[in-house]
């Protein structure tokens, strides 16, 4: 886990996590990054106008239960902001349950909560395609296909800032071929990414 409340002095805690029954992949979907900035600037934007309404800089700052009972104040800010708003608040305690699953090795429950974080990302925080070429939907596509051929199995969700780009999946060992096959007769052949992580995790290679 990796706390940034001080960009300076991010807060990282390793976390010791059994995923030998799955493989984890990055597809790439192919959708282009080009003139999104603006889409991933409106995102802070958006959720920093319903923070300073409460006189904050920073939706952590407020509480959950703070921001639930005064939502109704909030109606004269953009419908979006507040939907983005309220998937940062129940994505900052997902995060918190997945990492106790992981510690505990209850993979089935960090699955779910990839799941839920996912669908969150598409219905509140909208960052899986852009209003601006709704017809371009590449991830949404992935994602639909995982759910598909995953059938209840591992997660998938978007990847990344979104918009285009990537998703992420974790698929059970014997379904890795039937995934890769069917996902690179869409998306190409070199479009799913398999990825081996280390014990070691993360570490600055000087």
């Amino acid at each position: 886990m990796i706390d940034f409340k001080d960009p300076e002095n991010a807060i990282v805690t390793p976390i010791n996590a059994d995923l030998s029954g799955y493989v984890i992949c990055v597809v790439a979907t192919g959708g282009s990054h080009a003139d999104l900035t603006h889409e991933y600037a409106s995102i802070p934007i958006e959720m920093k106008t319903v923070a300073t309404h409460f006189g904050r800089d920073y939706l952590r700052d407020i509480s959950v239960d703070e921001f639930y009972e005064k939502i109704s104040d909030l109606s004269h800010l953009s419908d979006r902001a507040i939907l983005r708003s309220i998937h940062y608040f129940e994505d900052h305690e997902r995060a918190k349950k997945q990492a106790q699953a992981l510690r505990s090795g209850d993979i089935s429950t960090f699955l779910c909560l990839v799941n839920e974080s996912g669908r969150s990302s598409l219905a509140y925080l909208q960052n899986v395609y852009t209003n601006a070429a709704p017809h371009e939907q590449k991830l949404t596509l992935a994602l639909a296909l995982s759910e598909k051929i995953l059938g209840g199995k591992g997660a998938s969700r978007v990847h990344g800032g979104g918009f285009a780009g990537t998703i992420l999946a974790f698929i059970p060992n014997e379904l890795k071929d039937e995934y890769d096959t069917k996902m690179s007769k869409v998306f190409g052949d070199g479009s799913c990414h398999f990825l081996s992580v280390r014990k070691e995790g993360g570490v600055e290679i000087l």
